[in-house]
Protein backbone atom coordinates (compact mmCIF):
# COMPACT_ATOMS: atom_id res chain seq x y z
CA UNK A 1 0.00 0.00 0.00
CA UNK A 2 1.22 3.50 -0.78
CA UNK A 3 -0.48 6.84 -0.27
CA UNK A 4 0.08 9.53 -2.91
CA UNK A 5 -0.49 13.26 -2.52
CA UNK A 6 -0.14 15.74 -5.39
CA UNK A 7 0.65 19.44 -5.06
CA UNK A 8 1.87 22.33 -7.16
CA UNK A 9 -1.13 22.98 -9.35
CA UNK A 10 -2.42 26.47 -9.99
CA UNK A 11 -3.44 29.03 -12.56
CA UNK A 12 -0.99 30.35 -15.13
CA UNK A 13 -1.12 32.14 -18.45
CA UNK A 14 -0.30 30.56 -21.78
CA UNK A 15 3.44 29.98 -22.02
CA UNK A 16 3.89 29.74 -18.29
CA UNK A 17 5.37 26.92 -16.24
CA UNK A 18 4.34 24.79 -13.28
CA UNK A 19 6.06 22.01 -11.36
CA UNK A 20 3.80 19.36 -9.95
CA UNK A 21 4.92 17.17 -7.09
CA UNK A 22 3.61 13.83 -5.86
CA UNK A 23 4.69 12.74 -2.41
CA UNK A 24 4.56 9.06 -1.52
CA UNK A 25 4.09 7.57 1.93
CA UNK A 26 7.04 5.25 1.31
CA UNK A 27 9.74 4.72 -1.27
CA UNK A 28 8.47 3.70 -4.70
CA UNK A 29 11.93 2.61 -5.86
CA UNK A 30 10.90 -1.04 -6.30
CA UNK A 31 7.72 -0.25 -8.19
CA UNK A 32 7.73 -0.87 -11.91
CA UNK A 33 6.22 2.44 -13.02
CA UNK A 34 5.09 5.85 -11.84
CA UNK A 35 2.98 8.09 -14.02
CA UNK A 36 1.08 11.31 -14.42
CA UNK A 37 -2.41 11.38 -15.87
CA UNK A 38 -4.82 14.24 -16.41
CA UNK A 39 -8.55 14.60 -16.78
CA UNK A 40 -10.43 17.59 -18.13
CA UNK A 41 -14.17 18.07 -17.45
CA UNK A 42 -16.24 15.78 -19.63
CA UNK A 43 -13.22 13.89 -20.91
CA UNK A 44 -11.61 10.58 -20.08
CA UNK A 45 -8.53 10.38 -17.92
CA UNK A 46 -5.50 10.45 -20.23
CA UNK A 47 -1.92 9.40 -19.73
CA UNK A 48 0.69 12.19 -19.79
CA UNK A 49 4.04 10.67 -18.84
CA UNK A 50 5.64 7.66 -17.16
CA UNK A 51 8.95 6.80 -15.54
CA UNK A 52 10.02 3.20 -15.17
CA UNK A 53 12.04 1.55 -12.45
CA UNK A 54 15.05 1.76 -14.75
CA UNK A 55 14.54 5.51 -15.13
CA UNK A 56 13.25 5.35 -18.68
CA UNK A 57 10.73 8.09 -19.40
CA UNK A 58 7.93 8.19 -21.94
CA UNK A 59 5.53 10.98 -22.88
CA UNK A 60 2.34 11.47 -24.76
CA UNK A 61 2.93 13.35 -28.01
CA UNK A 62 1.42 16.59 -26.73
CA UNK A 63 3.82 16.61 -23.77
CA UNK A 64 7.04 15.81 -25.61
CA UNK A 65 9.50 18.68 -25.50
CA UNK A 66 7.44 20.62 -22.96
CA UNK A 67 7.00 18.33 -19.94
CA UNK A 68 9.58 16.41 -17.94
CA UNK A 69 8.88 13.62 -15.45
CA UNK A 70 11.42 12.84 -12.75
CA UNK A 71 11.76 11.53 -9.21
CA UNK A 72 14.04 12.26 -6.31
CA UNK A 73 16.91 9.92 -5.44
CA UNK A 74 14.92 8.20 -2.69
CA UNK A 75 11.91 7.72 -4.98
CA UNK A 76 9.67 9.41 -2.42
CA UNK A 77 8.67 12.34 -4.62
CA UNK A 78 7.62 12.29 -8.26
CA UNK A 79 7.72 15.49 -10.29
CA UNK A 80 6.23 16.82 -13.49
CA UNK A 81 7.87 19.96 -14.82
CA UNK A 82 5.52 21.61 -17.29
CA UNK A 83 6.76 24.38 -19.56
CA UNK A 84 5.18 26.31 -22.42
CA UNK A 85 1.75 25.56 -21.05
CA UNK A 86 -1.30 25.82 -23.29
CA UNK A 87 -5.00 26.21 -22.47
CA UNK A 88 -5.55 22.62 -23.61
CA UNK A 89 -3.27 21.47 -20.77
CA UNK A 90 -5.91 22.60 -18.28
CA UNK A 91 -7.08 19.60 -16.28
CA UNK A 92 -6.92 17.82 -12.96
CA UNK A 93 -3.54 16.11 -12.80
CA UNK A 94 -3.09 12.80 -10.99
CA UNK A 95 -0.04 10.78 -10.10
CA UNK A 96 -0.26 7.02 -10.13
CA UNK A 97 1.85 4.01 -9.19
CA UNK A 98 2.08 0.50 -10.59
CA UNK A 99 3.38 -1.54 -7.66
CA UNK A 100 4.40 -4.54 -9.76
CA UNK A 101 7.89 -5.60 -8.74
CA UNK A 102 10.50 -5.82 -11.43
CA UNK A 103 11.08 -4.13 -14.75
CA UNK A 104 8.83 -3.69 -17.74
CA UNK A 105 7.10 -1.30 -20.07
CA UNK A 106 4.93 1.29 -18.39
CA UNK A 107 1.26 1.14 -19.26
CA UNK A 108 -0.66 4.12 -20.59
CA UNK A 109 -4.06 2.94 -19.42
CA UNK A 110 -5.37 3.99 -16.01
CA UNK A 111 -6.14 0.31 -15.41
CA UNK A 112 -2.40 -0.38 -15.29
CA UNK A 113 -2.04 1.59 -12.04
CA UNK A 114 -3.26 0.55 -8.62
CA UNK A 115 -2.52 3.62 -6.52
CA UNK A 116 -3.69 7.18 -7.19
CA UNK A 117 -3.46 10.58 -5.60
CA UNK A 118 -6.40 12.93 -5.16
CA UNK A 119 -5.31 15.27 -7.96
CA UNK A 120 -4.13 18.84 -8.33
CA UNK A 121 -5.83 21.35 -10.63
CA UNK A 122 -3.96 23.08 -13.44
CA UNK A 123 -5.63 25.96 -15.26
CA UNK A 124 -3.99 27.71 -18.19
CA UNK A 125 -5.59 30.90 -19.44
CA UNK A 126 -5.13 32.41 -22.88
Amino acid sequence: QVHLVESGGGSVQTGGSLRLSCGASRSTRAMMCLAWFRQAPGKEREWVASIGRDGRTTYTDSAKGRFSISRDKDSITLYLQMNSLKPEDSAMYYCAADPTLGFGLCGISPASYDYWGQGTQVTVSS
